[in-house]
């Protein structure tokens, strides 16, 4: 399809953030085999499509095998993702497991299904990744994901943390990537519109109202209008931790403090007492360079 001008400024900004994001946690290597999730909802076809472009300019060699899971849920257009992914030469598969048989069986009437159903498609991911010998397993989480992510944790579960760029499975395997983690939700449903994918909506929990994540993404949606940069400058605290400022005696040495003569190394020992300096958030600009590091 042919995009115009302003779809195409769009899409160069979000190759760029991707490259940028994929070189900075050095996510894509020479001879990796990455099994790219499509659930078939905006996130995921935008990262299929950034990754396709950026490995036809890639100074690295990498392979791409497109997966989606098929949980048979009701109404399922189960031709809509095989017809797409044929005509955009992509290789795939899809695999089918009626994993919504056993989220419907397991969760009571009324609560929510995100937990269970998120394990359940882990454990297909990871399993069909060893199956077709993927080292690397590519999500289409995205910056406002890896916030929202955070203040459910810091609200609702008591802990300071988010949804990393990049991590290690739990049984060492594979590596999972999160290659759209700077680029925002609003540039990707504004490319997913021009785009004109064929989106499937997800039935199973689409619908669940009271989710805790809904209750953040309209805090964060209401700061964004009223203070606009909201979620980057969240983000851009997730890049500069400083744990001598927090309070976790696991992650410091508070008990090791002890006066000393000199300032200190590390720089920010009682400024801690300042008022903070906060300049006007600048939105990231538009062009960043496209990089995809070798090891």
């Amino acid at each position: 399809m042919k995009l115009s001008n302003t779809l195409l400024r769009l899409q160069k900004r979000l190759e760029s953030k991707a490259g940028k994001a994929i070189a900075d946690y050095r996510m894509i290597e020479d001879g990796d085999t990455i099994l790219v999730c499509i659930s078939g909802g905006k996130d995921s076809y935008t990262l299929l499509s950034l990754l396709m472009a950026l490995r036809e300019r890639s100074p690295v060699d990498f392979r791409l095998i497109a997966m989606n899971l098929d949980q048979k849920q009701p109404g399922f257009p189960a031709e809509v993702l095989p017809t797409y992914l044929t005509a955009i030469g992509v290789d795939y598969r899809i695999v089918e497991q009626d994993t919504y048989a056993v989220v419907r069986s397991k969760v009571p009437e009324g609560k929510t299904t995100c937990s269970l159903c998120s394990r359940l498609r882990r454990g297909v991911i990871y399993r069909t990744a060893k199956e077709l010998g993927a080292n690397k397993i590519a999500l289409g989480h995205h910056l406002d994901d890896i916030v929202h992510t955070f203040f459910l944790n810091l609200l609702f579960g008591g802990r300071l943390k988010a949804m990393p760029p990049k991590l290690v499975t739990d049984d060492g395997a594979h590596v999972v990537i999160r290659p759209l983690a700077y680029c925002s939700e609003a540039d990707i449903a504004r490319f997913a519109r021009g785009m004109a994918y064929p989106i499937i909506p997800c039935n199973l929990c689409g619908s669940q109202q009271n989710l805790q994540r809904q209750k953040i993404r309209e805090m964060m949606a209401d700061w964004d209008q009223r203070y606009p940069g909201r979620s980057e400058s969240v983000f851009s605290a997730l890049q500069k931790v400083v744990p001598s400022h927090l309070a976790d005696h696991a992650l410091f040495d508070f008990k090791g403090l002890r006066p000393r003569s000199g300032p200190s190394a590390m720089g920010g020992g009682d400024e801690l007492f300042d008022e903070p300096s906060l300049p006007a958030l600048q939105r990231p600009s538009a062009v960043m360079p496209l990089e995809v590091v070798t090891p």
